[in-house]
C-alpha cells in the first residue's frame, strides 16, 4: 500500500472511531442502567419473599430509570399498599406505579417462587437457632447432634448419652420459634468418661466471661416460641444469673429459668424478680 493509501486507511480508522465512541459509552450506559434495574427488581422481590404478608402473593415487580411497576392480585388493601411501602424502600427507588389488584376471594397459589423461597429462609433459620441452643446447652456435647429443617419440621439425629439429654434436646428445639413438629431419631449411646453432660458445665465455668452467658441466655429466650425475650432483663455475675421484669404466666416463667439454667458454665438462676 503507497503513502496516500495508507494515509487515506488511516484517517478512516480513526474517524470511525471516534464516530462510534459515544455510541460505546452509550452501551456501556445502557448496560450498567440494565444492572441497576435488575438489582433493585431483585430487592423488592426479596424484601417481598422474606414479608409474612406478601410471600404467597404473586406480584411481579419491573424497575425503569428508578420507576417501578407492581403487577399481581392481593386479597387486601393493605397487602397492596404494604407492596408500595417496601418498593418505596429499596434505594434508588423514586416512584411506584402500583397496578397490583385486590379480589377479597384471592386464594394464593401454594406454588409461588416467592413462598419457597421464603420457606428455605425460615428452614435455615430455624436449623440455626436449634443449633445454637443445643450448642450452648451444659449437658448436651457438641457436635453430636445433627439437626435438619424442613417446612417448619425439625429433624434430629445422632448419638447422646442418655434418654434424660434427648428429651432434653427434643424440648429445645420444640420451643423454638418457628417450630412445627420435632422428629427426635437421636440414638442413646454409652457416656464418654470425663465428658458427661452434667458437669461438663462446672468444669469450665470459671474460664467463661459472664457478659457470654448473658448473649447466650438472651439469644436462647428470642429463639425461644414461649418466652417474651424483650419483657425480660438478663444480668449475669460470676456465673450467676439474675432474671427479672415481667412474664404472662407461670409457664413462661418456669420454661424462662429452665433455659437460663441450661445454658453452659451457668451455676445459679435468680429469678425472684420475675414476676407477672
Amino acid at each position: 500500500m503507497n503513502a496516500p493509501l495508507r494515509s487515506l486507511a488511516l484517517s478512516l480508522a480513526i474517524a470511525s472511531t471516534i464516530a462510534l465512541a459515544p455510541f460505546s459509552s452509550l452501551n456501556a450506559a445502557g448496560r450498567s442502567a440494565e444492572a441497576v434495574a435488575a438489582r433493585q427488581e431483585g430487592q423488592i422481590w426479596t424484601t417481598y419473599a422474606l414479608s409474612p404478608y406478601l410471600r404467597a402473593h404473586d406480584i411481579e415487580v419491573s424497575v425503569v430509570d428508578g420507576k417501578a411497576t407492581l403487577t399481581g392480585t392481593v386479597e387486601e388493601d393493605v397487602n397492596k399498599d404494604l407492596a408500595k411501602q417496601l418498593a418505596l424502600s429499596v434505594d434508588g427507588i423514586t416512584s411506584v406505579d402500583n397496578r397490583i389488584v385486590v379480589k377479597a376471594d384471592y386464594v394464593p397459589s401454594d406454588k409461588s417462587d416467592r413462598r419457597r423461597y421464603a420457606q428455605r429462609v425460615e428452614d435455615a433459620s430455624i436449623s440455626t437457632a436449634v443449633r445454637s441452643k443445643l450448642q450452648w446447652s451444659r449437658q448436651l456435647k457438641d457436635g453430636q447432634i445433627g439437626v435438619a429443617t424442613e417446612r417448619g419440621r425439625v429433624s434430629l439425629s445422632g448419638q447422646v448419652d442418655s434418654i434424660g439429654d434427648k428429651d432434653l434436646a427434643q424440648r429445645l428445639a420444640a420451643s423454638t420459634r418457628g417450630v412445627s413438629a420435632v422428629d427426635n431419631r437421636l440414638t442413646v449411646g454409652p457416656a464418654r468418661m470425663g465428658q458427661s453432660g452434667n458437669d461438663s458445665g462446672d468444669t469450665v465455668a470459671q474460664n467463661v466471661a459472664d457478659t457470654w452467658i448473658t448473649t447466650k441466655v438472651k439469644s436462647t429466650f428470642m429463639y425461644s416460641d414461649n418466652v417474651d425475650s424483650n419483657d425480660i432483663t438478663v444480668s449475669t455475675e460470676s456465673g450467676k444469673v439474675t432474671l427479672s421484669g415481667r412474664v404472662h404466666s407461670g409457664a413462661e416463667r418456669a420454661l424462662a429459668i429452665e433455659l437460663a439454667k441450661n445454658i453452659r458454665s451457668v451455676k445459679t438462676v435468680n429469678a425472684e424478680d420475675l414476676v407477672l
